[in-house]
């Protein structure tokens, strides 16, 4: 009969299996937690009518692009890569010596009457390699990303990531870089190719990724450790 040990055990990973399996992010791609302003007293002046707030004015010459840690930013990706390389190398070496019949006072020395003493000796080696490599990468869309941190230089480091469900796996789009504040559209959008220091990632999880994962056997048999 089952013990109520093994029922509560049983129990438990069922219950881990129905709830799915959630995605970790790398510590550089968290989110920024809120920033914990100190709280305000609330004043007790009597109400003018006035339009203006003071918490929510901004200078006559300021917009709204992001500036501090927490703002949004919107970059629009638009990555396009594409290398060709080619090598083509042609060795060869050719040598020969020649030693001529050696002569005692006009005489050829031989060896029983047979044999002389001259000879040919020749070699002759040759090497031809030739190999090309095409490689193009090409991602296009959009991310929002956070501002996470102001340098003293003005620029703003930026992180985030955005997690796609569809079927039976996730989607992730991974980035964080350095921006400047004077590349930002009034619309708080950059493309791509105007940040710095840009790590850029995309992939998934899920069985449709692993599926199209080699099996770590397949990838011994191709990985450089094997002889053949």
């Amino acid at each position: 009969m089952m013990s109520l040990r093994h029922t509560v055990w049983i129990a438990a990973a069922l219950l881990v299996g129905c709830a799915g399996v959630e995605s970790d992010s790398p510590p550089e791609y968290v989110k920024i937690e809120p920033i914990e302003y100190p709280e305000v007293a609330v004043s007790t002046a009597p109400v003018t009518g006035s339009l203006y707030a003071a918490n929510r004015s901004i200078f006559l010459f300021e917009d709204v692009r992001a500036n501090q840690i927490g703002d949004i930013v919107s970059v629009l990706l638009v990555e396009s890569t594409s290398a060709t390389k080619s090598a083509d190398t042609d060795v060869s070496k050719d040598g020969s010596v020649s030693i001529v019949d050696p002569t005692i006072l006009g005489a050829p020395v031989t060896i029983n009457g047979r044999y002389n003493l001259g000879t040919e000796l020749s070699s002759s080696s040759a090497f031809e390699s030739e190999g090309s490599s095409n490689q193009s990468n090409r991602l296009n869309g959009s991310i929002a990303v956070q501002v996470s941190r102001v340098l003293p230089n003005g620029n703003l480091e930026i992180q985030g990531e955005k997690w796609i469900k569809i079927n039976q796996g996730d989607e992730y789009i991974r980035l964080r870089g350095i921006v400047r504040p004077e590349d930002l559209s009034p619309t708080n959008t950059i493309p791509s190719t105007l940040v710095a220091d840009a790590r850029i990632s995309y992939g998934g999880t899920g069985i449709l990724n692993e599926s199209n994962t080699p099996g770590w056997l397949t990838r011994f048999f191709m990985s450089p450790l094997m002889p053949f």
